[in-house]
């Protein structure tokens, strides 16, 4: 059955390549990218593959929560339903460590832009039987400082992406457990450690491995029955099944207190 599927991140690295993965399965792909040339390109050239379903594109700097709010209500108006979200667009290093909103954009990008995404688009997804949201978690994981969660500390690159990781997949969990089963499953998946990405180059100077494993893993997280039943778990590509995440996650009282600054932050 053919399935609409919106990534985010999706003209470079695991991103891209999970596109084309999901494009030579023929479902309908929903196409966002920051960069309008590239995501211009990325949709041509999956055009011009002989497809049949068509592919959109949308354009959003995440690192800015009104384009966060302006991509979902773009999703919204022109799709009756959408079956997957793979929120796999994430940040590293950046020249502009400060968003307009005055969070970290690791914070923003890694963390709020998925959050407030999936929430946005939760109606959507509850339309569609079997809907998915597929998180992109990470290894590199360390415990949330709320003050660097709201902009008001400063972090290193290394520490505010490992902080924004581990954020992310605490509400994935926290927003599984208080849908009780209603709506689309959350599932965080670490796609495979230093797989040749952007950020890996950035972090370690590295080609790193082969992107398609972490394409590979997405792909089956958005479609294979081996998933199906996966609502507020994690998935360890490294050791290749699911497992048992960073201990916060399974703190309440910590996983409680990320989302609810995030939600405080959003409501200003």
């Amino acid at each position: 059955m053919t399935k609409a599927i919106l990534i985010t991140g999706a003209t470079v690295g695991i991103g891209l390549a999970t596109a084309r993965a999901l494009a030579s399965l023929g479902h309908t792909l929903l196409l966002h990218g920051r960069n309008p040339d590239k995501l211009n390109a990325v949709q041509m050239d999956l055009t011009r593959s002989g497809r049949v379903e068509p592919v959109h594109s949308y354009v959003a700097d995440l690192s800015r929560l009104e384009e966060v709010e302006n991509l979902a209500q773009a999703v919204v108006a022109n799709h009756h339903s959408l079956d997957v979200l793979i929120n796999n667009a994430g940040v590293y290093e950046t020249p502009e460590t400060r968003t307009v909103d005055g969070l970290d954009t690791r914070f923003s990008v890694n963390t709020f832009a998925p959050y407030l995404l999936t929430k946005r688009l939760w109606n959507l997804l509850s339309a569609a039987d079997g809907a998915r949201v597929v998180n992109l978690s990470s290894a590199a994981q360390s415990p949330v400082q709320i003050d660097a969660l709201l902009g008001k500390s400063t972090l290193s690159a290394g520490a505010a992406y490992a902080q924004s990781k581990l954020a992310l997949t605490m509400w994935s969990s926290q927003m599984a457990l208080s849908s009780d089963g209603e709506g689309p499953a959350i599932i965080a998946v670490n796609p495979g450690s230093m797989l040749g990405s952007k950020m890996v180059k950035q972090a370690f100077g590295v080609a790193g491995g082969d992107v398609s494993q972490g394409a590979d893993v997405l792909a089956r997280a958005a479609l294979s029955e081996e998933f199906a039943d996966a609502n507020g778990q994690y998935f360890d590509n490294d050791s290749g099944q699911f497992a048992s995440p960073h201990p916060d996650v399974q703190n309440n009282r910590k996983s409680k207190a990320v989302v609810d600054a995030i939600e405080g932050f959003l409501a200003k």
